[in-house]
């Protein structure tokens, strides 16, 4: 049974007259003809009673309709799947993302995502450090990842998402706790809570800069495993902890205290990274989302106790 003698034969149901059918069909009538015989062949069965007056279906053809017009709706939802998927409506990608401060952002690029293109799934992927996300994006285990890098491997494009900049966690009975700001100089001597210093992990890297451009070397007492213990032991009065102005804008913890960071630091926005050798339409479609999510929002860097905007 082939495809067009299936068209054929709904050409001829439809009309009930062999001409008017190979009208339809911008065909001569002899191949109409030929191809309802063929059909009615492979199935066994006449489909039409034809005299030289009219054409009728028989049972066998009244039973053949159904199931043709099936055929062809099939064919139809299969070529409108294949182009939903070239228009990017249609499709998954996945999204890796590290840190505390990227979990609200996370939501709202999903949530987002979610509402123009609901064809759309993001398979989320959560790590404790950035770095590690890179060589997941090159490997192509995902096609997004979120986080913040000072430098980027070829082959990879980013841009911002979400504008940030530094403050210090201090204990709430802390010399500090009153303060609006705080100069990285006086924090010499001072007892500091630490991330991992993991290759590229930008909160410790930016820790040990700024001390030694300062003149005196940052001393850690204790290597919190990811920024909620860090906090955590910063409540616990162990010392202060470099972190991040989302991350006071997230945290509401009455033993402690955010503080901003008065000099003038190396930006540790959140940014949107992907390979440029594998931009499909549907990750097309959510980085322009993502892009849209970033431009309506303020273009500021968001302050103590405010709302942290994503921004472009």
């Amino acid at each position: 049974m082939e495809l067009n003698q299936l068209q054929a034969f709904l050409a001829v149901a439809e009309e009930l007259h062999f001409g008017r059918a190979a009208q339809r069909l911008h065909m001569a009538q002899p191949p109409v003809s030929r191809a309802i015989r063929a059909l009615e062949r492979n199935v066994g069965s006449e489909l039409f009673e034809r005299t030289t007056r009219s054409v009728r279906l028989t049972a066998a053809g009244q039973a053949l309709v159904e199931p043709a017009q099936e055929v062809f709706a099939a064919l139809e939802r299969a070529a409108e799947a294949v182009r939903a998927v070239e228009r990017g409506d249609v499709g998954s990608v996945r999204v890796a993302y590290a840190g505390a401060s990227t979990h609200r952002l996370v939501g709202d690029l999903a949530r987002a995502v979610r509402h123009r293109h609901p064809g759309i799934r993001l398979e989320l992927f959560s790590q404790q450090f950035a770095q590690p996300l890179l060589d997941r994006l090159l490997a192509g285990d995902v096609e997004v990842a979120l986080g913040r890098w000072d430098q980027l491997p070829a082959g990879t494009v980013s841009r911002v998402l979400h504008r940030d900049g530094l403050c210090l966690a201090v204990p709430s009975g802390h010399r500090f706790a009153a303060r609006s700001s705080v100069r990285v100089a006086e924090l010499a001597g001072e007892s500091l809570v630490s991330l991992p210093p993991v290759a590229g992990s930008v909160l410790p890297e930016r820790l040990r800069r700024l001390s030694l451009a300062a003149g005196f070397s940052a001393e850690v007492v204790q290597v919190a495993p990811d920024t909620y213990s860090a906090l955590s032991l910063v409540a616990a009065e162990v010392g202060c902890h470099l972190t991040l102005l989302s991350v006071a804008d997230a945290v509401q913890d009455p033993h402690v205290r955010f503080v901003a960071v008065g000099d003038e630091v190396e930006p540790v926005h959140l940014q949107i990274a992907w390979r440029v050798d594998h931009v499909s339409p549907v990750l097309r479609a959510v980085l322009d989302v993502a892009d849209r999510l970033a431009r309506a929002v303020d273009a500021e860097v968001p302050q103590i106790g405010t709302a942290s905007p994503p921004v472009r």
